[in-house]
């Protein structure tokens, strides 16, 4: 669907909803980080080498696999983009809108890119992936997502790998005052109970980890790697995998065709090759997009659409770049009565009508008088405009989308299509979150943030749309859902388990080569997914490791 331009602006009015802009921020002081010391620029790398395992992309899953694997086998982890040590936006609370703003096409962290849909999004591309430019909210999964994952969990292994996680990189936030209204007026609008802080999936209102800590200083995937093994791991960044090396293997093997490295290109356009010992393995970790994207270049997916490309075919795997999934967005914003903080998301309303309900506030600083275009005035100190937030989130979602190349360029962004709301249950779903939100903007605690009009009268002033006066005509919330449609930055899918790798993340006939990361799931695994795709990185290098040591 194609979207107006009036759209576009709400969307960046959005996007201003989870962070500051304060021009004036003080850099928060850093101390270097210890993993700096085995990251180096892919141009000083040979030209060959062999590992026991090569995790293609240090994102939020890819870095902790690499990490946890280094302990026992030389582990090597390409990343395109670079380091988010020392850079203030990426590094900052309050510099949230500014990383995804600003964007190029080769080398800014986020890498943006607009849907089908006409949905502007967002991938990361940077050490710690899109968990380095994400608004920081940490849950754990649903319940419900280990039985309907299609893996066999250990939830032993399960709570450790969290536990590993958090004890590294997980802050409780400090309510202020439209984060602690927001809480109020949820329990007021039902939905309870209140659990007060937890990092677990819990139905009611609570308050859930950040890897913001009290500085506003972030913390990310990228962290984890102070817990790998120095002597045994070496990070590449700047280091564009262009391709899969595969070969026949022996009738033996549990596959005719396995990954025996990969080609990656540093910065100078240098081409490097990167080789799998006996027993070593590839690990895909690029992300629910890059990931299927590089399947596809490689030659692995449906033979028909390889061919029709040109692509000499590896192997026949009908489902790469299928079955992907975002959860759609929608909400409300406002213009209170009095200034606000700036927080990024920490209460979650988990309803038991398939949605979720978040919030955020912030500052956005307006064009001082000093370059106003009509009038001139000495110069003075900026205006500024505080704007608050309501959005809800559905579960799932049902609604299921596809990927196709592009370009066979690995840079350039895949063509992607979501299918927003196409499964009437997801339309439903929404419905139920925006009628929730109606019920919280009713509360007793929204009525200072509204402003007095004539004859005592109390309204809120909106930034972009209003609800629809009529909260029970489904036909209107429906049209609202998807007439304001945008994204949560959590899309998954494209390499499922059960159509794409098994039970264990290998890739479905195809030996040495798994797939790790969010194409992998799917259905989203709560709130929001960064907390389950770190765990699974770390489940999935001690199952390896413990595997290994059993056969051995």
């Amino acid at each position: 669907m194609k979207k107006p331009f009036c759209f576009f602006l709400i969307h960046i009015v959005f996007l201003v909803l989870f962070c500051s802009l304060f021009s004036h921020a003080r850099p928060i002081p850093q101390t270097d980080p210890n993993y700096l010391k085995f990251v180096l620029n892919a141009t000083e790398f040979p030209s060959e080498d062999y590992y026991d395992y090569i995790v293609v992309g240090g994102g939020t899953t890819g870095c902790p696999l690499a990490a946890t694997l280094s302990q026992s086998y030389r582990v090597l982890l390409l990343e395109r983009g670079g380091v988010p040590f020392g850079k203030h936006n990426l590094m900052s609370q309050d510099g949230f809108l500014s990383t995804l703003n600003d964007v190029d096409t080769f080398d800014s962290p986020a890498q943006a890119f607009t849907s089908e849909d006409g949905v502007p999004n967002a991938r990361g591309r940077v050490l710690g992936g899109s968990s380095a430019i994400n608004a920081g909210f940490y849950s754990r999964a649903d319940p419900a997502f280990f039985q309907q994952s299609g893996v066999e969990w250990d939830l032993n292994i399960v709570n450790q790998a969290y536990e590993w996680v958090e004890k590294a990189i997980v802050f409780r936030p400090e309510l202020r005052n439209w984060q602690s209204a927001v809480r109020d007026g949820l329990l007021e609008a039902g939905v309870e109970p209140y659990t007060g802080f937890s990092l677990e999936h819990v139905v009611g209102t609570k308050i859930g980890g950040s890897t913001f800590d009290g500085s506003g200083r972030r913390h990310s995937a990228a962290d984890l790697l102070n817990y790998a093994n120095a002597d045994n791991i070496q990070v590449a960044v700047h280091a564009s995998v262009e391709r899969i090396l595969l070969a026949s293997t022996s009738q033996y093997s549990r596959s005719r065709l396995s990954a025996i490295g990969v080609v990656y290109r540093d910065k100078k356009g240098r081409y490097h090759h990167a080789m799998v010992r006996e027993k070593g393995e590839v690990m895909l970790s690029a992300g629910a997009i890059g990931s299927p994207q590089l399947l596809l270049i490689s030659g692995i997916g449906p033979r028909s659409y390889l061919s029709s490309l040109g692509i000499p075919v590896a192997y026949h795997l009908p489902y790469v770049g299928q079955y992907l999934y975002d959860n759609p967005r929608n909400g409300i914003s406002i213009v209170p009565p009095m200034p606000l903080e700036n927080s990024l998301i920490q209460v979650v309303g988990i309803t038991e009508v398939g949605a979720y309900l978040e919030a955020a506030s912030t500052v956005i600083p307006l064009v001082s008088p000093s370059r106003a275009v009509f009038f001139r005035t000495p110069s003075i100190s900026p205006l500024y405009l505080t704007v608050a937030t309501l959005m809800e989130k559905i579960a799932g979602p049902l609604s299921t989308g596809s990927l196709r190349l592009a370009s066979t360029d690995v840079r350039v962004n895949p063509i992607v299509r979501f299918n927003y709301f196409s499964n009437p249950v997801d339309v439903e779903r929404c419905v139920n979150g925006t009628r929730k939100i109606g019920d919280v903007l009713r509360s007793r605690s929204m009525e200072d943030f509204m402003f007095r009009g004539w004859f005592g009268a109390r309204n809120f002033r909106y930034v972009g749309p209003a609800l629809p006066v009529d909260l029970s005509d489904f036909t209107q919330m429906a049209e609202f859902c998807r007439r304001t449609v945008s994204t949560i930055w959590h899309y998954h899918g494209g390499c499922v388990v059960g159509k794409v790798v098994d039970r264990d993340y290998h890739l479905i006939g195809v030996g040495a080569l798994r797939v790790v990361d969010g194409s992998t799931l799917t259905v989203s695994p709560g709130t929001n997914p960064q907390a389950t795709l770190m765990m699974l990185g770390r489940y999935l290098g001690l199952k390896i490791i413990r595997e290994r040591m059993k056969f051995n």
